[in-house]
């Protein structure tokens, strides 16, 4: 059976991803199980920044200028950290933020604009950020959000929101 896609609807065009739950179920699963309840319809991107990634999936994101954007957690609670599949934080793929603690990650994700091999599970350092999807479609969109004017907490000073996140079963 194929991987699943989700389709990210942003205020800037859509981001086609294949969540790989062959390799990472339990980080691309949780996705999912967000996703289709709705949990990220709604929220804005509260951290972009150029030349690294774009951070998405708080839910106090949904009013874009809450200065708690960026701390809150999942209705589903903290996850177990993956350290199973050799996936690199390359351009494009989706991986798991968290506090730095282990088993600290929930619902917030980022997209790598360029290769941060140091925040692999694997690598040498504290950084331990598990990837679980990759984008497909749409990496004009995501040059768009990271190149997006922000303001000096890396909050962009004209909210992207997420309009809508649709899975499509693999």
């Amino acid at each position: 059976m194929a991987n699943p896609t989700a389709v990210l609807e942003t205020s800037l065009g859509d981001i086609t991803v294949e969540l790989y739950t062959d390799q990472m179920p339990i980080t691309a699963g949780n996705f999912v199980k967000l996703a289709k309840s709705g949990f990220y319809d709604g929220l804005h991107f509260h951290r972009v920044i150029n030349g690294f990634m774009l951070q998405f999936g708080c839910p106090h994101s949904k009013d874009p200028s809450s200065p708690r954007a960026g701390t809150g957690d999942s209705p589903l609670g903290p996850l177990q950290d993956e350290h199973t599949a050799k996936l690199s934080n390359e351009p494009g793929t989706l991986s798991m933020a968290n506090t730095g603690r282990p088993n600290s990650g929930s619902c917030q994700f980022f997209i790598n604009t360029v290769h941060n091999a140091y925040l692999d599970w694997f690598s040498p350092g504290a950084s331990k950020h598990p990837v679980f999807g990759k984008v497909i479609a749409g990496m004009d969109v995501v040059k768009k959000i990271e190149t997006t004017k922000t303001d000096h907490g890396d909050r962009p000073v004209t909210p992207v929101k997420m309009n809508r996140v649709r899975v499509v079963e693999g």
